[in-house]
């Protein structure tokens, strides 16, 4: 089962990342139209992102305590509207993931409850069965204790 869930899961992966895509877009044209979703929402994760990335590469140049100039308003919106439109994309992803584990866990936990059921009625019928055979086998006994006893009577 699981190997013929795998390609649709795939096939499912791959229609949210082209649906979330567009959102993407949006983010960036919003980006371009807003100056508020600009200065506050794209800006600063941008500067961020590249304060970041500027000083891991300076550090690994040898470069210690050289100062990074912050990005021109237009490429820092132009980045931050394409990090967004990122994790957008992998919020996205990551929720169907989510979702897929958690449908699969209550699959599992359901055919584990069916188990259970079953074992525990087999374990009840078993039960049944042996008192069935143990009263079989006692009525067995007073039966042929009445046919020796009988028998001997008769033989008197």
């Amino acid at each position: 089962m699981v190997v013929g869930a795998f390609p649709i899961a795939k096939l499912l992966y791959l229609g949210v990342r082209q649906m979330s895509k567009p959102v993407a877009n949006r983010i960036k044209a919003g980006a371009k139209r807003s100056e508020f979703f600009k200065n506050y929402i794209c800006l600063p994760p941008a500067q961020l992102y590249h304060w970041i990335e500027m000083r891991t590469k300076m550090r690994i140049m040898g470069f210690r305590g050289t100062i990074v100039k912050p990005l021109n308003e237009d490429a820092a919106a132009e980045l931050g509207a394409e990090l967004l439109g990122e994790a957008v994309i992998f919020l996205v992803g990551g929720g169907c993931m989510i979702l897929e584990y958690s449908r699969q866990a209550a699959n599992s936990r359901h055919k584990e409850e069916e188990l259970n059921d079953t074992i525990t009625s087999l374990k009840t019928q078993l039960a049944e069965l042996t008192l069935t055979t143990e009263t079989l086998d006692t009525q067995l006994r007073q039966i042929n204790r009445q046919l020796l006893s009988f028998s001997v009577s008769t033989k008197k």
